[in-house]
């Protein structure tokens, strides 16, 4: 695989990834808004799933340099 490639495929990947974090903001600032608690917590739950993968993938980026 090229390198220009696999730049693209993680960029994308970590594009992914802050894009769940932000889902999981939206929705937890959804959740607080209209008091529902499942709401917050599923939002609070990808806000914290997109922060763990973004997290993991700067250490794959690390470990590849």
């Amino acid at each position: 695989m090229t390198h220009e490639r696999q730049f693209a495929m993680s960029m994308t990947r970590k594009l992914a990834h802050k894009a769940e974090a932000v889902k999981g903001s939206i929705k937890r600032s959804a959740g607080r808004l209209t008091g529902n608690r499942r709401l917050r917590a599923e939002g609070r739950g990808d806000k914290v799933k997109g922060n763990m993968k973004q997290a993991g993938a700067k250490v794959k980026d690390a470990v590849k340099r």
